[in-house]
């Protein structure tokens, strides 16, 4: 253990090596994400703004939509700005306290998007199995209870799952091998036996990922049979075009997530897991925008009515 460690360990720091195997990537890297982050602010505020200004677009499903986008603001800012300054100078430390409120934030915003894309899956559901219900179903105090539930369910369960992790003795150096503070990276420093960790952190990413995916699965399989049974071409095209946006956001959420949450802490490539971290961190928020938007009529629509009224 060098100086530096010995210091990490005494003051109450961790020390986030990140990238720092590889010096040379680190400019480029922090170009890159940079570019990413600047994206997902603009692409999501873009969207808040949007769906607040035009009355056209008070709907449930742009109300979900920036619930999504606020979410995936706050959840880039939990961890990008601590990465960016990281890759940008000598120092990678985080305070003990800055890290145990980055590890909440991450887990309870990521949690909260596992939830908020069951519900925006059955809204889209609700749409096209039950369009002549679709009103009395998605009221807006119903809309609102369950982006409310979405919220408080992340908070709570990483409340949780966050204490658990802090309780967990560590191994004398602080050294945290990945990008930004995340359970899998800090349960590799614990000095005692992880498994009732690992347990727990298996059976909390199975009730909110596996389950919400599998119920958004169910939710698209039976919209999949709906717009089956549908004669209107137009009709055909706008659905596949909604819910294959929803789906790509799902995937391109989910999978990486997976890949992370559902294998023992101690039984993956570390390496491995910063790069498909800085995915579901970096990477989707930034691309959901677009998703979404891209060859909307109804978000062209409102930029037009936008652009008319100024």
């Amino acid at each position: 253990m060098n100086d530096h460690e010995k210091n990490a360990s005494s003051e109450g720091y961790f020390i986030l090596l990140g990238f720092s195997n590889w010096p040379h990537l680190e400019v480029a890297l922090f170009v890159v994400i940079l570019i990413f982050y600047l994206l997902t602010l603009v692409g999501n505020l873009f969207i808040i703004i949007l769906s607040c200004l035009d009355s056209h677009l008070h709907t449930p499903m742009y109300f979900f939509l920036s619930n999504l986008s606020f979410l995936d603001l706050c959840y880039t800012t939990s961890s990008i700005p601590q990465l960016l300054v990281n890759l940008w100078g000598p120092e990678k430390n985080i305070s003990y306290v800055g890290c145990m409120i980055q590890l909440y934030f991450v887990l309870a915003l990521g949690t909260t998007e596992c939830v908020l894309l069951v519900v925006m899956s059955y809204d889209r559901y609700a749409a096209v199995c039950r369009p002549l219900h679709y009103t009395a179903l998605m009221q807006p105090r119903f809309c609102q209870l369950l982006a409310v539930a979405s919220w408080l369910s992340g908070l709570t369960a990483s409340a949780l799952h966050a204490s658990l992790t802090f309780w967990v003795p560590l191994c004398g150096h602080h050294r945290v091998d990945h990008s930004f503070c995340e359970v899998p990276a800090l349960l590799r420093l614990s000095c005692v036996d992880i498994r009732a960790n690992e347990l727990t952190l298996m059976i909390m990413s199975s009730i909110f990922v596996i389950v919400p995916l599998m119920l958004i699965l169910s939710s698209y399989g039976a919209i999949a049979r709906a717009v089956l049974r549908m004669q209107s071409t137009t009709g055909l095209q706008k659905v596949f075009g909604t819910c294959g946006a929803h789906l790509m956001v799902v995937s391109l959420f989910f999978i990486p997530v997976m890949c992370v949450y559902l294998q023992s802490p101690s039984g993956k490539s570390q390496d491995q897991g910063k790069f498909i971290a800085l995915f579901y961190t970096v990477v989707t928020p930034s691309l959901n925008p677009l998703i979404y938007t891209l060859r909307n009529k109804d978000v062209r629509g409102a930029v037009k009515r936008l652009m008319g009224r100024e």
